[in-house]
């Protein structure tokens, strides 16, 4: 049993991740700030459900507070963290990046001192498909070079894991980040396309479909998301042993330092996932079709051969089976 710190842990995936880890008996601190960026009231009711846990202790702070955290982490000696606390959202760092750079970047920064001043064993973190950016050689690899982010927010995911590797690096902190690769599911976050369409179906108002629907994402079921980061917690990141500076791995390093994408490894295009979504609800949507937005990718595809390699695992849920269980988790949530 090991006691796990959980950032984010009123968010989606954090919220999914503590409960997999309190049923297999560890002790998890949650973190959060409960912030306003999506309806609190979501967050809250995740946190209500985590709080029944014996072993589940919750904590509201803010990454960026840096007292406050070196404090936490000094008096709690956490054996790992798992930090996927995060200002999530293309869109939204075009309006306001100040916060991007408050939560992802200063906030980072002070989750890699308190595993360095605490001797942390490892340090995942959530990196995103984001990353990618302008490149366009799919499916993406970990070992490609992701050197032209097109958002702010791809930016600070990217800056994230130079950040971690520099701390890898220098004080042999184990740090292995995750790029999630479009997550959906029950419990998921409102400002997502699958919540955004599904509530407005229901409503009977039109959806945006950008891209005039041309858009390929590698939707991610949840459950497959929370399995590849408990193995991947598990699995206290190693350095390479041939990594060479010569011919430099993006993915690896000469420290204990990883990357790994979690994807579902098959793209689908944007009107496949709505098609699905329109069975499940039993109603047709109005269609809005509109220009791809700034700082949105057409595509996205993950290679998932080294997770599979290394920790046994490769998401699997089909499209039709995931958007089925959100709807019911949707309906009965909202009492639709």
């Amino acid at each position: 049993m090991a006691k796990i710190l959980v950032t984010g842990a009123a968010g989606f995936i954090g919220y999914h991740f503590a409960q997999k880890l309190l049923a297999r008996g560890d002790e998890v601190v949650g973190l959060d700030n409960l912030n306003s960026y999506y309806e609190v009231k979501l967050k809250e009711d995740r946190l209500e459900r985590l709080q029944r846990h014996p072993s589940f202790r919750f904590v509201r702070m803010d990454l960026a507070d840096r007292p406050a955290m070196e404090a936490l982490f000094e008096k709690e000696r956490f054996d790992k963290v798992v930090n996927l606390a995060a200002q999530a959202g293309v869109r939204y760092s075009l309006k306001n990046p100040h916060a991007y750079v408050d939560s992802n970047l200063v906030g980072f920064m002070n989750v890699l001192e308190g595993c360095r001043h605490t001797g942390v064993k490892h340090l995942v973190f959530a990196s995103s498909s984001s990353v990618y950016g302008a490149n366009t050689k799919m499916p993406f690899s970990t070992h490609h070079n992701v050197d032209h982010p097109v958002s702010l927010y791809a930016a600070t995911k990217k800056a994230n894991e130079l950040m971690a590797h520099t701390y890898a690096h220098l004080y042999g902190l184990p740090c292995t980040g995750l790029r999630f690769f479009t997550v959906y599911g029950p419990w998921g976050r409102p400002d997502m396309a699958l919540f955004l369409f599904t509530k407005a179906i229901l409503e009977g108002r039109p959806i945006d479909v950008f891209n005039y629907g041309k858009m390929r994402r590698d939707f991610t079921y949840i459950d497959d998301i929370v399995e590849g980061v408990v193995r991947v917690t598990d699995r206290i990141a190693e350095p390479n042993p041939d990594w060479s500076g010569d011919d430099p791995d993006p993915g690896t390093s000469a420290a204990p330092y990883r990357n790994y994408n979690i994807g579902n490894n098959r793209p689908v295009e944007l009107m496949t996932l709505i098609e699905t979504l329109e069975k499940a609800l039993g109603k047709t949507a109005e269609k809005n079709l509109l220009p791809i937005q700034p700082g949105d990718v057409p595509a996205t595809y993950a290679d998932v051969d080294d997770l599979a390699r290394d920790v046994d695992f490769k998401p699997a849920t089909p499209i039709e089976e995931g958007v089925g269980r959100f709807v019911a988790w949707y309906r009965e949530y909202y009492g639709v």
